[in-house]
């Protein structure tokens, strides 16, 4: 797809973990489907075409992901499928045993799950037990192991995402999965950062119940799946025409869902490729970002077989990250910080204090993030400007600190 500025006046966009560009092929899809009109509930020929639509998108996305159709519920994107994970499985779980009120989740959930997980707890009577993590960003496993031994009966469900959205740090989805097992606990895995980076197999995973959305990986804003076993009991979030197994009603947007399949194809056929690519231009910004600014930390794993590919936390001692960003920012170039803000306030990152590290350097982190619209000349862009930036943003933080 041609750009639409020339590369010197586009923004150099290192932000794809937050959202990326969707790829040509499906916004063909989706302004294609967008002139066609239908209900895929309604019964005349326009409603079926529609339902076509969607039960073939549903039956790409479960061959690509490795599910069955029948596990495809889709939503209106990871939030919400989430959210009917851990607040289905809990109510369900809960209703059927009421000494099932514990649910472990690991410290470093995107809030799309912490905070409804806080939420049970705060409202609903949840046992929350956060697990711990190493100085990596991966669960520690002895800690997950000791929790559920010590009241398996007490456990309504375990949720660990696939890989974290700051650090890109890979979570041992297998081993969980092999610890809760014999107890009969379900698990749910937030997979939204993995899904067309990392090979995802929903049967092999032996998960009940994983997260996806389309726009982390080349489709639009607005529709997700969680893909759900057809034994998980789930009590719905929403109630209205039993859409979706009953467990998410609503019309079905045919033009997204399509989209959606469209780039889940797309992603899973390049992602050995783009991986590749992808973590060479790392390596590429890695090194420069040192090079430039011997003093940077480069968080998360060493190891590329613990980390996603295309993502780079680094910490700047002694520079302000919000400053860093919007030098940047005035640059053109598009970053992230390590931080998130609740309410307008900012906050240091609960990933970057679970992993171990103080709030000046969670308030000195940014994260770089590469996707399908990367290159080089990205990459050399952000280490142009570097010296400049990191200059005037250590001054201000000096500045600040007398």
């Amino acid at each position: 797809m041609t750009d639409p500025l020339p590369a010197p006046h586009r923004p150099a966009y290192l932000d794809h973990a937050a959202t990326t560009p969707m790829v040509p092929e499906a916004v063909a899809v989706l302004t294609e489907m967008l002139g066609r009109t239908g209900n895929p509930s309604s019964l005349h020929a326009s409603g079926r075409a529609a339902r076509r639509v969607v039960e073939e998108s549903r039956e790409l996305i479960a061959e690509r992901l490795g599910a069955r159709p029948s596990e495809v519920v889709f939503t209106s994107g990871g939030t919400e499928a989430n959210n009917l994970a851990i607040k289905g499985l809990f109510w369900s779980r809960h209703a059927q045993d009421p000494a099932r009120r514990r649910l472990l989740f690991s410290a470093i959930e995107h809030h799309a799950l912490l905070d409804p997980v806080l939420w049970l707890g705060k409202e609903q009577g949840a046992d929350v037990v956060t697990t711990a993590v190493d100085r990596d960003g991966i669960v520690r496993l002895d800690d997950l192991r000791r929790t559920i031994e010590s009241d398996p009966g007490s456990i309504a469900a375990i949720t660990t995402m696939w890989a974290n959205n700051e650090m890109g740090s890979v979570q041992p989805v297998d081993e969980v999965v092999a610890m809760a097992r014999p107890h009969g606990i379900p698990v749910h895995s937030d997979a939204v950062q993995a899904a067309g980076h990392l090979p995802l197999d929903f049967a092999a995973s032996g998960l009940e119940a994983m997260t996806v959305t389309a726009h982390k990986l080349g489709g639009p804003i607005g529709v997700g799946a969680l893909l759900a076993v057809r034994e998980l009991e789930l009590m719905p979030l929403l109630h209205g025409g039993g859409q979706e197994r009953d467990v998410r009603s609503g019309t079905l947007g045919a033009p997204l869902i399509a989209s959606f399949a469209a780039a889940v194809d797309v992603s899973v056929r390049r992602r050995e490729a783009e991986a590749t690519r992808l973590e060479q231009l790392r390596a590429r910004l890695v090194e420069g970002l040192v090079e430039l600014v011997p003093e940077a930390i480069v968080n998360g794993p060493a190891d590329p077989a613990l980390r996603l590919p295309h993502v780079a936390h680094v910490t700047f001692p002694g520079c302000d990250a919000d400053a860093m960003l919007m030098l940047f920012d005035a640059r053109g170039i598009e970053v992230s910080t390590g931080s998130a803000c609740t309410a307008g306030v900012p906050q240091p990152s609960h990933v970057l204090l679970a992993m171990g590290y103080d709030e000046e350097s969670a308030s000195s982190s940014l994260r770089f993030s590469l996707g399908h619209t990367s290159a080089a000349d990205d990459v050399d862009r952000v280490l142009a400007a570097l010296p400049e930036v990191h200059a005037r943003a250590s001054a201000a933080r000096a500045v600040r600190a007398r």
